[in-house]
C-alpha cells in the first residue's frame, strides 16, 4: 500500500519505522524535517507538506500531539489531498468532541475514518509491540488490518463508533495517571516515616500491583529519575483533561480526576511541564517538605 504517516515525534517514528520494515510506500511528513531523516535511510519518502504526504494514498496515518494539531493538519490539509476511498487512522489520544467531528467530516468526503490510539512507550512502539484500541465501520478496520498489526502486539476492536476507542484511550490513561499520582502519595508517606521509595515500591511491583504500569513508573519515582520522557508531564495534563470535558458532557463524576489536575498544575507551575509524568512524586515530596 501507499501510505502517509503524520507526526514524527516519539511514538510516531517508530510506527512509521515498523510500515516501512513491512515493505510498505510510505511518505511521511514531520513539522520539523528534520526528525524524519532516519526513516529516509530506511526507505520513506520525506513530504514537504501534510497535503504531499496524503496524495494519492491508501491509507494516511497520524500521531499528532493534541486537538489542536489534528484539526490544523487533519481538517486543514488533508482531508482534501485524500482521495475518495481512502481511509485516515488516527492514532493520537483525541476528545471524544473531535472525535464526533471528524467522523462526520470524513462521511462527507467519502474517507474512511479508523480510531486507533494506542498504550505504550516509545520503546514498545519501536518494536512494534502496542496494545492498540480500534473502532470504525468493518470495512475500513479490515482494510488496515494487516497494517495495525504490524504495529501492535494485540489489537482491541472496540466496535463500528470511533468515539468507543477514543473514550477506551482516554479512560486508560486517567487510570495511568492516578496509579502515578497514588504511588507518588504513598512514596512521600512511607519516606517521612523513615522507608525509602524504593524499598516501598520494590514490594508493591512484586505483589500487590505486579504490573507494567508500577513496574515502570514505580521504577522511576523510585530512583526519582523521570529522564528520558516517555510521556510529557504536558501531555498528561492534557489527556486528564480530556477526561473530565467527556465526564463533564456525560454528567458522570470522577472526584479523583479533579485531584490529579490539581497535582499536574501543581507540578506544571513547577516548570516540570517536559519530563516524564511520574515526576509527579515530586510535588507529592515538596507537599510533604521531603526533599526531590
Amino acid at each position: 500500500m501507499r501510505i502517509g504517516f503524520i507526526g514524527l515525534g516519539s511514538m510516531g517514528a517508530g510506527m512509521a519505522a515498523n510500515l516501512i520494515k513491512g515493505g510498505h510506500e510510505v511518505v511521511v511528513w514531520n513539522r520539523t524535517a528534520s526528525v524524519a531523516k532516519p526513516l529516509e535511510a530506511l526507505g520513506a519518502t520525506v513530504a514537504a507538506t501534510a497535503a504531499e504526504a496524503a496524495k494519492g494514498a491508501d491509507v494516511v496515518h497520524n500521531m499528532l500531539a493534541n486537538d489542536a494539531a489534528v484539526r490544523e493538519v487533519i481538517l486543514g490539509s488533508v482531508l482534501e489531498a485524500l482521495p475518495r476511498g481512502a481511509i485516515h487512522v488516527n492514532h493520537a489520544t483525541i476528545s471524544v468532541a473531535l472525535a464526533e467531528d471528524l467522523a462526520s467530516t470524513h462521511e462527507a468526503r467519502g474517507i474512511g475514518f479508523v480510531s486507533a490510539p494506542v498504550f505504550g512507550r516509545p520503546e514498545v512502539a519501536a518494536a512494534g509491540n502496542l496494545n492498540m484500541v480500534v473502532s470504525g465501520k468493518p470495512e475500513a478496520v479490515a482494510k488496515v488490518q494487516p497494517l495495525l498489526e504490524l504495529l501492535a502486539a494485540k489489537v482491541w476492536p472496540m466496535g463500528d463508533d470511533p468515539v468507543r476507542a477514543v473514550i477506551v484511550k482516554i479512560g486508560g490513561n486517567f487510570l495511568i495517571g492516578a496509579a502515578i499520582e497514588s504511588m507518588a502519595e504513598a512514596s512521600a508517606l512511607t519516606r517521612a516515616h523513615g522507608v525509602e521509595a524504593k524499598d516501598f515500591l520494590e514490594v508493591m511491583q512484586n505483589t500487590l500491583f505486579a504490573s507494567p504500569v508500577y513496574k515502570i513508573y514505580g521504577g522511576m519515582i523510585a530512583e526519582n529519575r523521570y529522564e528520558p520522557v516517555g510521556f510529557k508531564l504536558s501531555l498528561g495534563f492534557k489527556d486528564v483533561g480530556l477526561a473530565r470535558s467527556a465526564a463533564d458532557a456525560k454528567r458522570v463524576p470522577m472526584p479523583v480526576a479533579s485531584v490529579l489536575h490539581d497535582a499536574m498544575l501543581e507540578s506544571l507551575g513547577r516548570g516540570d511541564a517536559d519530563i516524564d509524568w511520574a515526576g509527579l512524586a515530586r510535588v507529592a515530596a515538596a507537599r510533604a517538605q521531603l526533599k526531590d
